[in-house]
C-alpha cells in the first residue's frame, strides 16, 4: 500500500515547489489519495469536496459510504500550516465537539481526532524541504498513517445509543447547523433579499411573529429539522436518510411539509446538506424503538416521543430548558407533528411548529377532528 502515497507525495511536493499553489489546488490529489488507501484496506467510500465560502463552514471534506452512512470529515490547511494553533482555534473546536470522526492535516501531517479527542498522528514528510529545498522530501511513519487511515475508514456510530446518548449527539450538530451554517446562510440571503431560507424567513415573520429576529428563526429552524427528523425517524422500517424524510411525514402537517420538501426533494446548500445527512446518519445508526421502549417502561407518560424531546433540550439548550420547567412541552404538539391526529389550517400549522421548537407556549387552541 505504499504505492499510493508515493504518488501522492509526488504530486502534491511537484505543487509545494511551483509556490504558486493555493490550499485548493492539492484537493484532487488528496481526493485520490483517499480512495486509494480506502480500496486498499476493503471500503468502498465516497469523497465530496465541499465548498466553503466562509471559514464557519463545514470541514473540506466529507467521506461516506454512498448509502448515506458518514464515516467522517477531512479539515486540510496549507502545507506548512502550524497545526498546533489550527488544533486550539475556534474552528477546529467546532470541528471538533461536532463531528466525531475528524482528520486535521496540512497534506503532509494527518492528525485524527475521535469524539474531539486527538487519537493519532503521523508525519508522511516535511513540506520545509520541498518548499524551501525544492525537492521531493523522503517518505517517513507509514507504517502509522496506514494504521490511523484503517481507523478512519472503520469508524461506525455505534447502534446502541442511549436516549441520553442520542439527545447529546443531536444537539451538537443541531448547535452546529444553527450557528454555523443557518446564520450565514440567512444573512448572505437577507442582504441578497431571495432564497429558499429567506422565503420561510419571511413566512414566520408573517404568519408566526411579528419582528421575529435572525437568531430566533435560525434555532426554530435548526430544531425543527432535527426534531421532524427523528419523527420521521420513528416510522422508518428499516434504514433512514435525508431523502426519505419528506415521505415519512404526514400529509396532514402542513409547514413541516413545506419544509422537508425542500430539505429532501429541493437544492440545499452543499453546507446543509452535509450537516443534516450527518444529523440523519446518526439516526440512522440509533434504534431509536429502542429508546422509546425505553421510555415507555420508564412509565414516562403516554407518549415517549414527547419525553424525548424533554431530553433532546437538555442537551441542547439546558438554560431554556431550566428556564421553562424540567418536563415542560404540551403533549398535543409532539402528537401533531408524529401522528398527524388533528387537521389545521396553514397558518396555525407555523404556531405549533413554534410552539414545539422555541419551548414556548402554545397560543392557539388545537381543533380536533
Amino acid at each position: 500500500m505504499e504505492e499510493p502515497l508515493k504518488t501522492y507525495l509526488d504530486a502534491i511536493a511537484d505543487l509545494t515547489r511551483r509556490g504558486d499553489a493555493r490550499e485548493e489546488s492539492y484537493y484532487p490529489v488528496l481526493k485520490t489519495l483517499l480512495e486509494a488507501l480506502a480500496q486498499g484496506q476493503g471500503h468502498t467510500i465516497q469523497v465530496t469536496v465541499l465548498p466553503k465560502p466562509t471559514e464557519a463552514g463545514n470541514p473540506d471534506f466529507r467521506i461516506w459510504d454512498g448509502s448515506y452512512q458518514v464515516i467522517g470529515y477531512l479539515e486540510a490547511k496549507a502545507p506548512g500550516t502550524n497545526l498546533d494553533r489550527v488544533e486550539t482555534s475556534e474552528q477546529l473546536q467546532r470541528y471538533r465537539a461536532t463531528f466525531s470522526n475528524l482528520i486535521l492535516t496540512d497534506f503532509y501531517e494527518f492528525r485524527l481526532y475521535r469524539n474531539g479527542v486527538m487519537l493519532q498522528h503521523a508525519q508522511l514528510a516535511r513540506p520545509l524541504i520541498a518548499k524551501t529545498l525544492k525537492t521531493k522530501p523522503p517518505i517517513e511513519q507509514v507504517r502509522e498513517l496506514m494504521d490511523l487511515f484503517k481507523n478512519f475508514f472503520s469508524f461506525v456510530l455505534p447502534p446502541s445509543f442511549t436516549a441520553e446518548d442520542l439527545a447529546r449527539e443531536l444537539a451538537r450538530r443541531t448547535r452546529f447547523f444553527r450557528d454555523e451554517v443557518i446564520r450565514p446562510e440567512l444573512e448572505e440571503q437577507i442582504k441578497q433579499k431571495r432564497g429558499d431560507l429567506y422565503g420561510f424567513y419571511e413566512a414566520f415573520q408573517k404568519h408566526l411573529i411579528a419582528g421575529l429576529t435572525k437568531e430566533q428563526f435560525a434555532d426554530l429552524y435548526a430544531q425543527t429539522i432535527t426534531y421532524g427528523l427523528f419523527a420521521a425517524r420513528t416510522r422508518a422500517r428499516n434504514s433512514f436518510n435525508r431523502k426519505m424524510a419528506e415521505e415519512l411525514i404526514p400529509s396532514t402537517i402542513g409547514i413541516l411539509r413545506e419544509v422537508f420538501e425542500f430539505i429532501s426533494l429541493g437544492k440545499p446548500s452543499p453546507q446543509m446538506e452535509t450537516i443534516v445527512d450527518d444529523i440523519a446518519a446518526v439516526l440512522n445508526a440509533a434504534d431509536v424503538q429502542a429508546i422509546l421502549t425505553q421510555y415507555d417502561r420508564q412509565g414516562r407518560g403516554d407518549d415517549p416521543i414527547l419525553h424525548f424531546y424533554e431530553t433532546f433540550l437538555a442537551e441542547y439548550d439546558p438554560k431554556t430548558r431550566e428556564e421553562r420547567g424540567v418536563y415542560y412541552t404540551p403533549q398535543p404538539v409532539v402528537r401533531y407533528i408524529v401522528h398527524a391526529v388533528h387537521i389545521y389550517s396553514r397558518r396555525a400549522s407555523v404556531w405549533v411548529m413554534a410552539s414545539l421548537m422555541s419551548g414556548s407556549p402554545c397560543s392557539i387552541r388545537l381543533p380536533v377532528r
